[in-house]
Order: C-alpha cells, then structure tokens, then sequence
C-alpha cells in the first residue's frame, strides 16, 4: 500500500514558483512529523524541510532557506512545500515523509515514505 502519495512536481523556469504536495493514504498521518527530501541524480538523498506535529515549528536546509515554506493542514492530512524564486540547483525528485514521533534532519530515521515527484528547473 502507497501511503504517502506527493504531487504537483513538473518543470519550471529558474526564478519560477512551484507547490508540491503530499496526501495520506490508507492511513492517517495527522498526528505525525512530516518532511520534505530530495535526490539528485548521483547524489545522496538530502533534507530539505520538516514541520513539527502541531506545526509549531519548522526546520529548512540553509540551501532553501527564506525561499521554501513548508505548512501542514492536519484536518486535510496534508502537508506542502511551497518552492519560489527556483534554481537549477533544487532540480531532484522530492519526496515527503512522516514520523509518529521526531521531526529531524536524518533521512534514516523518517517511518514512512512517498515514491517521489520530479521537479525540474530550467537555467
């Protein structure tokens, strides 16, 4: 069973705005931590933003820092990446993730995963 599906992925200039996002399925994940990863070709995957359980707090990588905003609707079960002013740089498959219980930078210690959605910046 898919229980993370993310969406919204697609092609875009440098200096455009994209939103992804990512809803439950199967199963709820209101309650949970939820991030944000992405891997570029032959590199490993890397963190990019996580929001805390209440959506009190929230954590971004300093390569997208004050460009990328992360929010979580938990009556929706949803939660979204909002990506402006991009860069050939943030090209990669993004994928999201929930933990019942930490919200973390380590992509090792995330319970549960989507399958992906591309995103491709244009230079």
């Amino acid at each position: 069973q898919v229980q993370l599906v993310e969406s919204g992925g697609g092609l875009v200039q440098a200096g455009g705005s994209l939103r992804l996002s990512c809803a439950a399925s199967g199963r709820t994940f209101s309650s949970y931590a939820k991030g944000w990863f992405r891997q570029a070709p032959g590199k490993e995957r890397e963190f990019v933003a996580a929001i805390s359980r209440s959506g009190g707090r929230t954590y971004y990588a300093d390569s997208v820092k004050g460009r990328f905003t992360i929010s979580r609707d938990n009556a929706k079960d949803t939660v979204s990446l909002q990506m402006n002013s991009l860069k050939a740089e943030d090209t990669a498959v993004y994928y999201c993730a929930a933990d019942p219980k930490y919200t973390t930078s380590s992509s090792g210690w995330w319970h549960y995963w989507g399958q992906g959605t591309q995103v491709t910046v244009s230079s």
